[in-house]
């Protein structure tokens, strides 16, 4: 059972190091390179890069960073590891919350109003702004929520390694 839980804390910990660097990425660079291009420019990159970042690669970490978190957390606590199993549910917890649900009830519902509107050449500018800084808003808060995870999972590891 050990075996198990480390291949499930070290997946754990791969996917939400890695979402925390993508979202991350967005917020200090992606979005600000976007805002300092033509909005047509933007409009069109931002529509691609919604496209391809649906990919299995990045949909398997986005999606299973919770499962993985929660399934280390039960095997944490039934090795008898209640602290380290609780820091990892609460990764995987806050990962929903403030991660998953901005990603589902904001994010994701912009890009695709993005991806049908077709703006005309005098809208382009307010279109653009209006996405990209509400859109950033909230990707500021899933990468607080993405780190915050990686925090926990490295403060459960860090535990369990310690055999408290």
């Amino acid at each position: 059972m050990k075996i198990l839980t480390g291949v499930s804390a070290t997946a754990t910990l791969l996917f939400a190091a890695a979402l925390a660097g993508v979202f991350f990425a967005y917020s200090i660079s992606v979005m600000i390179g976007l805002d300092a291009v033509k909005p047509g420019q933007a409009i069109a990159a931002m529509r691609a890069i919604n496209v391809k970042i649906q990919n299995p690669l990045f949909l398997m970490a986005f999606l299973l960073m919770p499962v993985a978190g929660a399934v280390t957390g039960v095997l944490l606590l039934v090795l008898g590891q209640r602290t380290a199993g609780l820091l990892f549910l609460a990764a995987a917890a806050v990962y929903v919350l403030g991660t998953l649900v901005p990603s589902f009830a904001v994010n994701i519902p912009m890009n695709d109003a993005l991806d049908a509107a077709r703006p005309s050449a005098g809208e382009l500018a307010r279109v653009w702004s209006d996405y990209s800084s509400r859109w950033t808003a909230w990707n500021h808060v899933r990468t607080l929520s993405s780190l915050l995870s990686v925090l926990f999972i490295g403060a459960g590891l860090f535990i369990w390694g310690r055999g408290a």
